[in-house]
């Protein structure tokens, strides 16, 4: 699957990509180093370590964003150059995750967050989602005012993981029209 960008915006494309890809590696790597160092900057006013990067990454495996029930979205620019990720998985027979959604730095501000949220959602759809949930930080203040744009609403915890404070679900239109597969 490949969605194209508008002629207003730099051309990049987004598709799927095997999660121990090498290019799929270094996005998921970088999330959560982005993340990681956000979270021990604002707690303990340190960055985090390459040990605790690799902590992490093992903490949260990605093999749940491997077809037939998920995948790992990844958005590149013109140049080829992979700028950002989103992976998707089925949480239930009708509810998909969203997860690790993330955008270089450098190359945030350009619609690109939006455009991976709207491949995700289409692809939970063909996963035969009728909703996606997800749970974020609230010091990744970006993400949530994204979510809420694009229609995320708040909703009460579906899950305990220590690092989830708020979470969000919405609607998917074209539910119920797509088999799972």
């Amino acid at each position: 699957m490949t969605v194209m960008s508008d002629a207003a915006a730099p051309s990049w494309t987004v598709s799927a990509e095997p999660p121990a890809s090498p290019v799929a590696v270094a996005l998921l790597r970088a999330y959560y180093t982005d993340v990681a160092d956000r979270y021990y900057v604002l707690h303990e006013g340190r960055r985090s370590t390459p040990q605790e990067i690799d902590e992490g990454v093992a903490a949260y495996p990605s093999d749940a964003l491997l077809p037939p029930h998920g995948l790992l979205l990844v958005a590149r620019d013109g140049d080829d150059e992979p700028v950002g990720c989103a992976g998707v998985r089925l949480w239930d027979a009708r509810t998909a995750e969203l997860k690790q959604v993330f955008v270089r730095p450098a190359r945030r501000g350009r619609g690109v967050a939006g455009r991976l949220l709207e491949a995700a959602e289409a692809a939970a759809v063909r996963l035969g989602a009728e909703r996606i949930r997800l749970d974020t930080r609230l010091d990744l203040t970006e993400a949530v005012a994204l979510y809420r744009r694009r229609g995320y609403v708040e909703i009460a915890p579906y899950h305990d993981d220590r690092y989830a404070e708020i979470f969000f679900e919405k609607r998917l239109v074209g539910a119920g029209t797509h088999a799972a597969g």
